[in-house]
């Protein structure tokens, strides 16, 4: 059973549900360790003077912000923890839009919240936002940081998504405008006809990391005494062809595939 990392209690309005938060995902890469090459002793990582080599201590570290080049503004830990916001197990809902108005590039971490003694409650606003198709736009404190995020629902699941200040969000509109050659219809309609191929059903099983399951492979072979050689995956050339022709060739491709499956 998966095991709550916060606690904490949705609010709007005047009502108040109680919840516990479990994180959505979880790190599957692979960590390696740095060793020295001569006995395998793991090694240690130091601040280091660049003009001295000196081996800093970290009682000697400050922190600084550079204004200007050479030219920094430094900050102590405590004037830094008297700007930290104040504890709070409060998730305040804010109000509620529709999901369209958010696009992805907005959203971070995703957590799930489980209900925390009050389930009447908590299946309520799940199925009140089920429902109504809406996400609710939240903030709350968690570990000595102020969070923006939104409430969801996932069947009978709240969702509680982080997403990001507006300050770190690239906007479409801020992009020039893609600029090329007007399309003709046959390659409008060939294009429609490729994505109606590739058309189906989400399967995230099939979808994995290739390289992070070829290095395990390689590791556990290796564990076990037998030897692999790596060889170097060859690049495809690209190659100059009619737009027709290679969604021609790509729709054949995928009527082929599927045909096999």
């Amino acid at each position: 059973m998966a095991r709550a990392i916060w606690k904490g209690v949705i609010r709007f309005g005047t009502i108040d549900v109680p919840v516990r938060l479990f994180s959505a995902v979880q790190d599957r890469d692979v960590h390696f360790r740095l060793l020295h090459g001569k006995d395998l002793v793991p090694v240690e990582q130091h601040m280091v003077n660049p003009e001295t080599d000196e081996i800093v201590p970290r009682e000697r570290i400050r922190k600084g912000f550079e204004v200007d080049p050479g030219v920094f503004v430094m900050l102590d830990d405590e004037e830094l923890e008297e700007l930290e916001p104040e504890p709070s197990r409060e998730i305040e809902v804010m109000r509620f839009v529709k999901p369209e108005l958010i696009s992805h590039q907005w959203y971070e971490r995703p957590y799930y919240l489980g209900p925390d003694g009050s389930e009447p409650s908590y299946l309520a606003l799940a199925r009140a936002l089920e429902h109504r198709k809406l996400e609710g736009v939240a903030r709350w404190t968690m570990r000595k940081r102020s969070y923006l995020g939104t409430l969801r629902a996932r069947g009978n699941h709240l969702l509680l998504i982080t997403i990001r200040p507006a300050e770190e969000v690239v906007l479409a509109e801020s992009l020039d405008a893609p600029e090329g050659r007007k399309l003709d219809q046959r390659e409008v309609r060939m294009a429609r006809q490729l994505v109606s191929a590739l058309e189906g059903e989400f399967e995230p099983e099939s979808f994995t990391d290739e390289y992070r399951d070829k290095v395990m492979a390689l590791i556990e072979a290796k564990a076990s005494g037998e030897k692999i050689p790596v060889s170097q995956a060859k690049r495809k050339r690209g190659t100059e062809r009619e737009l027709t022709n290679v969604l021609k060739a790509s729709i054949q491709s995928v009527r082929k595939e599927k045909a096999v499956a």
